[in-house]
């Protein structure tokens, strides 16, 4: 394995592996989990011109019209500097607009355009997709714990 490879040991991770111990710690199980998965979706979201922020920004844009900025940057839990950053990209490609809120000239409301919202149903589709494949050794019941057990963990 060279630095920075998504590759598994070749033993698979066993009893044996370099990291055997680290193994058995949820966050570093989540963190080997969300790589793999992570970097498969870039993959996928480069053929939108997407990064996994800037799609994430775009469908709770997408899904939540007028949505301010502060209340996106609390969503995805980002600073606000970088969501001007992130909202900035996709104004630039045409996907999402500003408009000023009237009674609050200091708030700006996004709204996808009709391009950011064809974008956001052909990448999530995509992205559905490939999650799909990901887990398609999975069972349904098992997809569905896994999500439940995920909403715990964040629950706290």
């Amino acid at each position: 394995m060279t630095e920075g490879s998504t590759a598994r040991p070749a033993d698979g991770g066993g009893d044996r592996a370099p990291d055997r111990r680290l193994r058995r710690l949820t966050g570093y199980a989540l963190r080997l989990a969300y790589r793999r998965i992570r970097d498969e979706a870039s993959q996928v979201l480069e053929g939108f011109g997407l990064r996994p922020r800037t799609f994430s920004a775009l469908v709770v844009i997408c899904d939540t019209p007028g949505l301010r900025q502060t209340q996106l940057a609390e969503v995805l839990h980002m600073e606000r500097s970088n969501t001007v950053t992130l909202v900035d990209a996709l104004e630039r490609a045409g996907l999402v607009e500003r408009r000023q809120v009237p009674e609050d000239r200091r708030s700006y409301a996004l709204r996808a355009t009709a391009e950011g919202r064809r974008v956001g149903a052909a990448a999530t589709a995509a992205i559905e997709a490939q999650e799909a494949a990901a887990l398609a050794g999975w069972s349904a019941e098992d997809r569905a714990a896994l999500m439940r057990l995920l909403a715990k963990v964040d629950a706290g």
